[in-house]
């Protein structure tokens, strides 16, 4: 009787049989780094492009502020950060009313609900969590609006609020990749108080606009008391660390309804109503135009 030849068992179970696109352990290596960062850029950019979201505002602000000032962590519908306690009271409870008043104010008036070109505009745009975050796409959803929650992937959990629009709840592993995101499409952005992760965020886009890396955009940081307690900006150009024009790189406003009219009167591009011409002599949404 011949030998019976060996059979191929070994090399069906070996990893390098398993087709790259159903490797799970290869694709999460260290040598599809790059290929990683692609997807989180290409995922999210084919959707927004599904919802026709041709530029949004964005919103930071602290995670801990509760509706209603409230101190108990439940009131959200989202988790906190592992050991962040809520700031309760009035103050706290006014930040998030503002928030949701701006993001219905911004969807109401900016061009989110579709205007007749077939596009939105001035999408609010979030980080997806709890807090100002939600107050944001709360207001969007008050208004019958699309808004976006570009979440983060950390090693205490985060899960995105229940008022960004479901196809537009995002999940990053990269902050490179979520700030690209959130820098790309800005035709504005609105800094409510906040942390560490605020301050991160703010000074980022207005890096970005100081250096010339993007196009300027109107920016302003909501509660005037609160930001100019925090941060000493005129200190900043006294002591020659920063030009004084870079004082003019953002404003201060008090409430959302002053924000609005400040985001306007500093350049944001607002589309006509459906059935209304553009005007004759600008081409519309002319300064959302961006490069590839």
């Amino acid at each position: 009787m011949a030998d019976q030849p060996p059979d191929n068992r070994a090399q069906m179970a070996s990893p390098s049989y398993i087709l790259p696109a159903l490797d799970s352990e290869y694709l999460l290596g260290d040598s599809m780094r790059g290929t990683r960062f692609l997807l989180e850029y290409a995922k999210a950019e084919e959707l927004l492009r599904a919802w026709s979201v041709r530029s949004t505002v964005v919103v930071f602000g602290s995670a801990r502020v509760m509706p209603g000032g409230s101190d108990d962590p439940r009131a959200a519908t989202a988790p906190l950060p592992k050991n962040a306690r809520p700031r309760p009271g009035a103050q706290s409870g006014r930040w998030y009313d503002e928030a949701r008043t701006l993001g219905r104010i911004v969807s109401e008036r900016g061009g989110a609900l579709m205007s007749d070109n077939g596009v939105r505009d001035n999408v609010i745009a979030t980080g997806g969590g709890p807090g100002i975050m939600e107050a944001a796409n709360r207001g969007a959803h008050d208004a019958g609006a699309p808004s976006i929650g570009f979440n983060i992937h950390l090693p205490n959990e985060q899960e995105p609020n229940a008022y960004s629009t479901p196809d537009l709840t995002f999940l990053f592993h990269y902050f490179a990749m979520r700030k690209m995101h959130f820098a790309m499409r800005a035709a504005a952005l609105v800094v409510f108080p906040g942390g560490f992760g605020t301050f991160d965020e703010f000074f980022e886009l207005v890096t970005l606009v100081q250096t010339g890396k993007m196009r300027r955009i109107p920016i302003v940081c909501l509660d005037r008391n609160y930001w100019t307690k925090a941060i000493n900006f005129p200190m900043l150009a006294e002591d020659g660390v920063i030009a004084e024009s870079d004082l003019d790189l953002f404003s201060f406003v008090d409430d959302a309804e002053e924000a609005w009219q400040t985001l306007v009167k500093l350049g944001l591009a607002v589309p006509p109503a459906p059935g209304v011409a553009p005007q004759p002599d600008m081409e519309p949404h002319a300064r959302y135009v961006r490069p590839d």
